[in-house]
C-alpha cells in the first residue's frame, strides 16, 4: 500500500492530460477584395511585388536619414517601452506555464513542547524535535484550465511583439516625415531669402530711378512692400525648422538640438514605380492586424479557463522527511515520515458568477472578433486612400509646376515692361507676389507627393522589418 501513491501518480497525469474545454482557435473569415481600390474608382492591378516589401532602409536611401533612424531605433522611448512590455509578456508566460507543474518546498523545522503534568494521571514531558520537510503540491490540469491560460498568455506575448513591431513602424514613418516636412522648410527658406535678394535689388534700382525723377515715390513704396513681404516670411520658416528640430529630437530620445541633414527634399525616394500588392498579403503583413488576431486568439483561450472552472478543482498534496527529537538520529532510516491526500472541490453555489464569467469571456471574444474585422477594414481604406493621394498629388503637383512656370514668365515680362516705362510697378508687384506664392506652393506639393508615398509604405505594412 506505501507504493499505491507513487503508482498513481503517473497515471492521473495521462488520464488530467487528455481533457481541455473550451474552443480551439479558427481564424474568422474575413472577406478581402481582390485588388485594391485606387484612383478614379479603379482597381489596381494584382501584382506579388509590393513596396512594404523593401526594408525601410532601401526604401529610404537618405543616408543622414538613416543614420536617425538607427539612433531612434535604439534611444527612441516609445520603442524601449515596447520592448519592455515585450519582456514583461514573457515572464507572464512563465508564471502561468508554471501552474500546470506541481510545487516543491523543502525547509528545516524545529518543534518545541512542554507539557506540565496532571496529579495521578500522567507527568509533564518537554522535548525538542528538529525535522526536515519536503512538501510537494499539484492541482492536476484535468479540465485544460491552466493549459488555456498558457495558451492566452503565449498569444499575448505574440501579440505584445507585434505591437512592438508597430511602434518601430510607426516611428519610421514619423520620422521619415517630420525630416521631410524638415528638408520642406528648408527649400522655402531658400527660396525666400532668393527672392528677399532679388527684390532688394528691384529696391534699389527702383530708388534710383526714383532719384532721377524717372518714376514716382509710389514705385518705391511698392518695391518696399515686395521686400517686406519676402522678409516677413523668413522668421516665420526659421520658426518652423527648429520647431520641426526639436519634433526629431524628441523621436530621436534627446534633448532639442540642430538635425543634420542629407539629401534635399526634392532628391527624396523613387516616385516613378509603387507596387501595392497583394491585398491578402496585408493580412500577414501589417503589424496592428496580426496583433489584433493574437489578442482574439488569447479570448478565445480565455473561454476555456473559464468553462474550467465548472468542473471540479482537483488538488494533490503530500509531505514527507525526517524527524527525530535527538539530532543525531535525525538521519536514521527510522526517522522518515510521509503523508499524502487529495481532494476534489465543487462549486455547488455561487450566485451564477461563474457562467456569468463564461459569458463575460465570450461576450470580450466577440469584441476581439468586431475588432480583427474593423482593423482589416482599417487597413484596406488607408491603403486605398494613400493610392488615390498619391496618383492625385502627383497631377496636383505637375498642375503647380505649370502654373509656377508661368507665374515666372508674367513676372520676367512685367519686369521688363516696366523698365520700358510700358505699365506701372503695380503690374510687377502682382506678378513678383504670384509668383513666390507659386514657388512656395510647389514646394509643399513636392512634400505632398513624398508623404503620400511614406503614407502607402506604411499603410501596406513596411517599415518594421
Amino acid at each position: 500500500m506505501s507504493r499505491w501513491p507513487l503508482a498513481v501518480v503517473p497515471a492521473f497525469s495521462l488520464l488530467f492530460s487528455a481533457c481541455l474545454v473550451g474552443p480551439n482557435y479558427t481564424r474568422p473569415n474575413v472577406p478581402a477584395a481582390p485588388a485594391y481600390r485606387g484612383p478614379d474608382n479603379t482597381q489596381t492591378v494584382s501584382n506579388p511585388s509590393s513596396l512594404a516589401d523593401e526594408k525601410w532602409f532601401e526604401f529610404l536611401k537618405d543616408q543622414q536619414l538613416q543614420t536617425l533612424i538607427r539612433t531612434a531605433l535604439k534611444q527612441n522611448y516609445d520603442v524601449q517601452i515596447a520592448a519592455t512590455r515585450v519582456l514583461q509578456a514573457q515572464q507572464q508566460v512563465t508564471i502561468t506555464r508554471a501552474n500546470q507543474f506541481p510545487s516543491l518546498g523543502v525547509g528545516p523545522a524545529i518543534n518545541g513542547v512542554r507539557s506540565p503534568a496532571i496529579p495521578g494521571v500522567f507527568g509533564g514531558y518537554s522535548y525538542l524535535a528538529d525535522a526536515i520537510n519536503l512538501t510537494p503540491t499539484w492541482n492536476p490540469d484535468f479540465w485544460g484550465r491552466y493549459r488555456r491560460a498558457t495558451e492566452a498568455s503565449r498569444a499575448t506575448l505574440r501579440a505584445t511583439e507585434w505591437g512592438q513591431k508597430a511602434t518601430i513602424m510607426t516611428l519610421v514613418d514619423e520620422l521619415a516625415t517630420d525630416y521631410f516636412q524638415l528638408r520642406e522648410y528648408d527649400l522655402e527658406l531658400e527660396i525666400a531669402k532668393q527672392t528677399l535678394d532679388t527684390r532688394k535689388q528691384s529696391l534699389t534700382l527702383t530708388q534710383t530711378l526714383e532719384k532721377g525723377g524717372n518714376v514716382s515715390l509710389v514705385d518705391v513704396a511698392q518695391a518696399q512692400q515686395l521686400v517686406e513681404e519676402a522678409a516677413e516670411t523668413i522668421p516665420q520658416l526659421e520658426q518652423s525648422i527648429q520647431q520641426e528640430e526639436n519634433a526629431i529630437s524628441l523621436l530621436l530620445g534627446q534633448n532639442p538640438g540642430p538635425i543634420p541633414r542629407g539629401l534635399a527634399m526634392t532628391d527624396q525616394l523613387d516616385l516613378d514605380t509603387i507596387p501595392a500588392g497583394l491585398p491578402s498579403q496585408l493580412l500577414e503583413r501589417r503589424p496592428d492586424i496580426q496583433e489584433a488576431e493574437q489578442n482574439l486568439v488569447a479570448a478565445n483561450a480565455e473561454i476555456g479557463v473559464a468553462r474550467a472552472q465548472l468542473f471540479p478543482s482537483i488538488s494533490l498534496t503530500a509531505t514527507a522527511g525526517i524527524e527525530s527529537i535527538g539530532l543525531g538520529d535525525l538521519f536514521k532510516w527510522g526517522a522518515r515520515y510521509w503523508q499524502w491526500s487529495g481532494t476534489a472541490t465543487q462549486s455547488i453555489f455561487n450566485a451564477g458568477s461563474l457562467r456569468a464569467n463564461v459569458r463575460l469571456t465570450e461576450a470580450e471574444k466577440q469584441q476581439e472578433v468586431l475588432t480583427y474585422q474593423q482593423t482589416i477594414e482599417t487597413a484596406f481604406r488607408q491603403v486605398s486612400d494613400a493610392l488615390i493621394a498619391n496618383q492625385k498629388l502627383r497631377e496636383y503637383r505637375e498642375h503647380q509646376e505649370a502654373l509656377t512656370a508661368a507665374t515666372k514668365q508674367s513676372s520676367d515680362l512685367a519686369q521688363i515692361r516696366y523698365k520700358g516705362g510700358v505699365t506701372s510697378y503695380l503690374e510687377v508687384l502682382t506678378n513678383d507676389t504670384n509668383y513666390f506664392s507659386a514657388e512656395l506652393a510647389l514646394a509643399r506639393a513636392k512634400l505632398a507627393e513624398r508623404l503620400a508615398v511614406v503614407q502607402l509604405y506604411n499603410a501596406l505594412g513596411g517599415g518594421w522589418q
